[in-house]
């Protein structure tokens, strides 16, 4: 094949995008990638994991803490922003578990469980589902009599039953005092829409040259900062009116350990050269230009929808909610990767580009492609992204971590 063609061809695709029509529908297009393929969420979803691992003590303690329920014949536990993959099913698993050891402690009658797993529509249900262990049953079917009994002991079976809600946790997803309690783990720094102005390249928040908003101008990052602020209002308006009293909101997101100085999102020095929308996400768009791929416009008009929020701004949206009290809140770090992990990457650093690029793929190639408007030239970008971060051994040095903020609250 004439290489020369391919690149005109290609080059073609990313000219001239409309980048407003997939803005406008970020809800149908915003998703962590599906399937269970090396590029899946599936797959890349060893930070978040590490999130939730590290803030399993804490829901544990939210768990003994609740209000039980007398009287109750079934709990409704609602996950949003659920994605795909282990994460969602362990997580609800810890809390069906711990709450009927509640229960079981207090000499109560257990009440069933419901679990919905919540996303936005374009989130893949069918791999989660696929997953979902079988439920357990009091009776068995005529297909588990005609196992050997040992297969049954060690088949996992889940006790609860389980629906999907697709939509946006920014609206209104269950009825009125419907949820006993409600948890969204690594979901929460995204943001409902990029902010208009930053969409607009005659105004001064046009963010050029960035993917992202970490280091970016005064104008950008008041305007991202504007639309967190009422995305998280719109949340806990929401749930306000779908729990009950007595129920628990948990919430696990990606934040920054100081209130001031948005514009610094990740904190730490090293954390903000190495985060993957940072330095090697923007050499991927200008190598993009350069080889005249895509032109400046395109680049700049693709902005990552996610905010790291404060504990402080955090807090005032619950005090304006006025309908859940704060018991718990903390600012934690999750390393990016093991001690080994990183020396076995530096004698690999192919490994390291490889593994990175899948990262990005699994969280923003929804999006990229979108804006794009081709997989293939979405492509190209991972590929650069890739060799990016396999070539600079100095960035392979440096630490990343990745800072999260874990709240717990009590619906009045």
């Amino acid at each position: 094949m004439d290489c020369s063609t391919s690149v005109v061809s290609i080059s073609g695709m990313g000219r001239n995008m409309n980048y407003q029509s997939w803005t406008s529908d970020l809800h149908r297009i915003l998703c962590m990638q599906g399937g269970d393929d090396d590029g899946s969420y599936a797959r890349n979803s060893e930070a978040p994991a590490s999130a939730i691992d590290l803030s399993k003590t804490f829901l544990v303690q939210a768990i003994n803490c609740m209000k039980l329920f007398k009287g109750e014949t079934s709990l409704r536990i609602a996950d949003l922003g659920c994605a795909t993959g282990i994460n969602t099913l362990s997580t609800v698993d810890l809390v069906v578990e711990n709450l009927k050891k509640r229960y079981a402690r207090e000499s109560l009658s257990q009440p069933e469980f419901e679990a919905f797993f919540s996303d936005l529509p374009s989130n893949d249900f069918n791999s989660l589902f696929r997953s979902l262990p079988r439920l357990m049953s009091s009776r068995p079917g005529i297909n588990e009599m005609r196992k050997p009994a040992s297969s049954l002991v060690s088949e996992s079976r889940r006790s609860y039953y389980a629906a999907g809600v697709p939509g946006s946790f920014y609206e209104r997803l269950f009825p009125t005092g419907k949820l006993h309690m409600a948890i969204s783990l690594s979901a929460l720094h995204w943001m409902s829409q990029i902010p208009e102005a930053v969409l607009d390249k005659n105004s001064p928040a046009w963010n050029k040259g960035r993917a992202w908003i970490d280091g970016a101008r005064k104008e950008v990052v008041e305007a991202y900062a504007k639309q967190s602020e009422e995305d998280l209002k719109a949340f806990l308006r929401c749930r306000a009116e779908e729990m009950v009293s007595g129920g628990i909101l948990f919430l696990l997101m990606a934040g920054r350990p100081h209130s001031g100085h948005p514009e610094n999102q990740l904190g730490h020095a090293d954390s903000r050269a190495k985060h993957p929308f940072t330095n090697s996400m923007d050499q991927a768009w200008d190598d993009l230009v350069t080889e005249g791929l895509i032109d400046e416009e395109t680049r700049d008009a693709f902005n990552i929808p996610a905010y790291m929020r404060s504990k402080d701004e955090i807090r005032v949206a619950f005090n304006q909610c006025k309908a859940f009290e704060i018991k718990s809140i903390e600012f934690l770090k999750v390393m990016e990767h093991t001690r080994e992990k990183q020396e076995e990457y530096l004698r690999d650093p192919i490994s390291y580009g490889k593994t990175k690029a899948n990262l990005v793929r699994a969280t923003l190639r929804p999006l990229i492609e979108a804006h794009l408007g081709s997989s293939q030239l979405s492509e190209e970008m991972f590929k650069r992204f890739e060799r990016g971060a396999a070539t600079d051994i100095s960035m392979l040095k440096k630490t990343c971590y990745y800072g999260v903020i874990v709240v717990f609250a009590v619906r009045k």
